[in-house]
């Protein structure tokens, strides 16, 4: 028989690997009743400025689903609360998330919710005001405010790439008329795409430089109007949806229409006119302001 003596130190090591593994172990078998236990929420808690809400569930899918999230995408929750919309937008769709959260409490139950959905790779829970916060990276932006922080956020929302995805649950964004909408039992969500800013007098020419033509847009959100040609000819069919635009105007022997996308103070269009399409440059002349629009202290309801 073979005796293996184990010193009193090597014990103690071996003591000590064996709770940090049973630790590790604590860790990993962590469950949302585990996470809640240090800190549970109270529906209607009052926040920094508004009161806490947890979206439900059914209407989590419907705003994701709304802004057609993808795994290309990232998105960022603003009054993140416990991260729910961020972790089932990396669940279901792959897509990388950052929640935004002011209130401390809730910035450490959404991480560790982060870490029992086992999305920690994804999703990043970040403690902050959303009015001091860069998310101009997003390619979709959720909200669960009020009417009043949502218009405030306006101009930083109007500012970020054209085609941005915004979607706010149960509130409007002034007069910002919404894209698309969805009401229901469970609530109301409102979509808006953020567009182009192409306000400005234009300078169409064709590729072959054959043709040209000049174009004055007026825009008010996605909105447009204008004029067209030496006549002043007025736009009609007129659409901005993220960078695409369209448009159409008569001459006195045809109508020419226009569908483009734009990147800053250029467009790449198609015109068609007499029958035929032709590749068209588009480039501002000169910008002006979007037009002016009634106040919004009193947000219209829908």
């Amino acid at each position: 028989m073979h005796t293996h003596r184990v010193s009193i130190g090597a014990a103690i090591r071996i003591v000590a690997l064996a709770l940090l593994l049973a630790s590790a172990q604590a860790v990993d078998a962590r469950t949302r009743q585990d996470c809640e236990q240090a800190y549970t929420p109270r529906n209607g808690q009052r926040g920094k400025d508004v009161l806490w809400v947890p979206t439900n569930d059914i209407m989590v899918e419907r705003m994701l689903a709304m802004a057609k999230v993808t795994g290309n995408d990232l998105l960022y929750d603003l009054g993140a609360g416990d991260g729910k919309i961020a972790i089932t937008a990396a669940k279901r769709y792959g897509a990388a998330a950052v929640g935004i959260e002011y209130n401390p409490d809730l910035v450490q139950l959404a991480k560790c919710l982060v870490e029992v959905e086992g999305v920690g790779h994804l999703v990043s829970i970040q403690q902050g005001d959303l009015f001091e916060m860069d998310f101009s990276d997003a390619t979709v932006v959720m909200l669960y405010l009020s009417p009043n922080l949502n218009v405030r956020l306006r101009p930083t929302l109007l500012a970020m790439k054209p085609g941005t995805r915004v979607v706010s649950n149960s509130f409007m964004m002034g007069h910002w008329q919404p894209d698309d909408r969805v009401l229901s039992r469970e609530g109301r969500a409102y979509l808006w795409v953020v567009p182009a800013q192409v306000a400005g007098t234009w300078q169409f020419v064709s590729k072959t430089g054959e043709h040209r033509f000049s174009v004055h847009l007026n825009q008010m959100f996605q909105q447009l109007s204008g004029t067209a040609g030496e006549r002043g000819a007025k736009l009609k069919a007129t659409r901005l949806h993220g960078a695409h635009i369209e448009f159409a105007f008569d001459t006195p022997d045809e109508r020419i229409q226009l569908t483009g996308r734009v990147n800053g103070d250029r467009i790449e269009a198609t015109v068609r006119r007499g029958g035929k399409s032709a590749a068209y440059i588009g480039t501002r002349v000169s910008a002006t302001a979007t037009l002016p629009f009634a106040g919004d202290r009193t947000p219209p309801r829908r």
